[in-house]
């Protein structure tokens, strides 16, 4: 009996061996793991520009005529027009944002529009589209981290004599500036800023002209199109051009690393919004309410910042892994390459505004964080020094002495430089009057003027250098 029963059962087969989305088995399944469309069409613009860049240059060797190649660039002119107003269209059977581009052109402006293969494979045309496409990214990149760097120097000119207790294992150690601290963060971005542009430098070669994997026998002029498009030179290897993915790793090491100190950052902004702390108040607009309990404000901005960091170390290590068993030169693998830089750089650009937002938002509470100084004898190691460079005693002997002060001053519930001349005196002979100049939390910033310190004359020497670094007006 052949009727329908059977052919339900064959179905019902099918679908059990394939899946239920996959009712047309195997070709049903190559179609969908295979099409790139729907994130790789995030590459169109740069497509287009190095298929204008590639035509030009066969139309200046020779390669194609001067008209077709024309016709050719006006028609990528008009994808790119429609692209711009209504977005890039997603049909899977044409797998990617290359052979989008191309099957629309060919609709324009017919079959002149195969000439633009000429002499390029899509191994050498991805290669140069998403290399593009990082070199954007390095440069927006860039250029948020500038603005965050810029709130960072503006706050800590406004609080250079602001005191604050500085940290050691979070237990309070010495005095410094806010403006110190936030001069500490700058400093890390100016070192990101660093990686960027070695990034961006060991990048710019240009892989266009490096077809499949081993060149093309077209008289090109490779350096034609690298200038065009703003690549210092070409790649020297076809093998390794077209396989090499070492830009998109350097690029998302660059990102992991800021965004490890993106989330220290957001890390003691939460402590210092907490109400033990009390150092700050972050902006409303950064900051949400609790369903249930209305005294809340949570630094969800902040903590959404620290999360994100473990999602764009994941990307890094997603493609690390991607790439660590390839043969030369393209494996499919490599299509796995654009969704976590993708990611990394979204999420980048959120966090880099989100922060900056909060550091050019917040509104600081100055008292408060003095006197979280001033009751963590934050100002021993003060003492210690004054013991050896007035009194000329060993520091190892100071230190000692010096912790027999602090566990008397902590017995009595008093600051250091509360403590009676005479209880000082009890301890060890040779203190006088004079320690008391360098008790106090003002005098122990004040004497830390050493270069790249904390004392308040230092950071506004640091924050004028940052200043002039960043272009800001005086």
């Amino acid at each position: 009996m052949t009727g329908s029963g059977a052919g339900t059962e064959e179905g019902a087969a099918t679908n059990a061996m394939w899946g239920g989305r996959f009712a047309d088995g195997p070709s049903a399944i190559m179609r969908e793991i295979n099409a790139s469309i729907p994130f790789d069409k995030a590459l169109w613009r740069e497509d287009i520009t190095a298929s204008k860049a590639h035509v030009a240059m066969l139309g200046a060797c020779g390669i194609v005529s001067g008209e077709d190649a024309a016709t050719i660039s006006a028609g990528l002119d008009k994808v790119a027009a429609e692209y711009e107003a209504q977005g890039v269209p997603e049909n899977w059977d044409l797998e990617d944002i290359h052979m989008t581009t191309e099957a629309r052109l060919a609709e324009l402006v017919g079959p002149v529009a195969g000439r633009l293969h000429t002499a390029r494979s899509r191994n050498d045309q991805v290669a140069t589209d998403f290399r593009l496409w990082v070199r954007g990214a390095i440069d927006a990149m860039d250029g948020s981290l500038a603005g965050l760097q810029r709130a960072l120097v503006t706050r800590a000119g406004e609080h250079a004599d602001s005191i604050m207790p500085g940290f050691t294992h979070l237990q309070t150690a010495q005095p410094v500036t806010l403006g110190h601290h936030l001069m500490a963060y700058y400093e890390m971005f100016r070192r990101d800023r660093s990686r960027l542009a070695d990034t961006r430098a060991r990048m710019n070669e240009c892989p266009l002209g490096s077809a499949a994997l081993a060149g093309t026998g077209f008289p090109i002029d490779r350096e034609a199109t690298a200038q065009a498009l703003g690549f210092y030179a070409p790649t020297a290897n076809s093998l390794d051009a077209v396989s090499d993915r070492d830009f998109a790793l350097d690029f998302l090491w660059s990102c992991s690393a800021t965004a490890l100190h993106l989330s220290r950052l957001a890390e003691e902004l939460i402590l210092w919004a907490s109400q033990p702390f009390g150092f700050i108040r972050l902006p409303d607009s950064l900051s949400t309410g609790s369903s249930i309990m209305p005294q809340k404000k949570n630094p969800d901005a902040a903590e959404l910042v620290r999360g994100h960091s473990g999602r764009v170390i994941g990307n890094l290590t997603s493609l690390m892994i991607t790439m660590k068993g390839l043969p030369l030169a393209y494996s499919k693998d490599m299509q796995d390459d654009k969704p976590p830089v993708f990611e990394a750089a979204s999420l980048m650009e959120l966090s880099i505004a989100a922060m900056t937002g909060m550091i050019a938002g917040s509104t600081f509470n100055s008292e408060r964080m003095r006197a979280a100084a001033e009751l963590g004898y934050a100002t021993a190691t003060d003492l210690a020094d004054w013991l050896v460079r007035v009194a000329d005693i060993p520091f190892r002997e100071a230190h000692h002495i010096t912790g027999s002060a602090v566990k008397l001053a902590e017995s009595r519930g008093l600051a250091l430089d509360q403590l009676p001349l005479e209880d000082l005196k009890a301890i060890d002979e040779r203190i006088d009057e004079r320690v008391y100049a360098a008790l106090s939390v003002d005098a122990s910033v004040a004497a830390r003027a050493s270069f790249g310190g904390t004392a308040p004359e230092q950071v506004r020497l640091q924050v004028a250098r940052a200043r002039y670094s960043l272009g800001m007006e005086e």
